[in-house]
């Protein structure tokens, strides 16, 4: 691989852009708008101001669909589902799993999915 190919693999690694045009064409086709590079500016204003801490992060789900989600997941009620459960329920949601800090036998509830 070239060097200024690696290079760029690194520049969209470490600023996670992949994952961040991922929700935002999530976010596009969740709400359909109208006028979308107005929505997109709007998205990353939101995005931003919730990095200072200013304002809410923009979600494509609420809480009741992260809800609803862990149910499906949860098909016997225990509460839990496991690791495996966990990543893939991620992966759908087009976020990154690598940096999970969580123990391959460990349980996940539904107060570790929200977070």
């Amino acid at each position: 691989m070239a060097a200024g190919e690696e290079e760029s693999r690194e520049y969209l690694r470490r600023h996670r852009l992949p994952e961040l045009l991922h929700r935002l064409g999530a976010l596009l086709l969740f709400h359909r708008p109208e006028r979308p590079r107005e929505f997109l500016i709007q998205v990353l204003e939101r995005v931003k101001a919730g990095r200072r801490a200013e304002g809410e992060y923009p979600f494509l789900m609420d809480e009741a669909n992260v809800d609803a989600m862990f149910s499906l997941l949860d098909v016997l009620g225990q509460g839990y589902i496991r690791l495996a459960q966990y990543r893939e329920a991620l992966k759908t949601l087009g976020l990154n799993t690598e940096d999970l800090e969580v123990e391959d036998e460990e349980i996940i509830t539904l107060d570790v999915f929200k977070e």
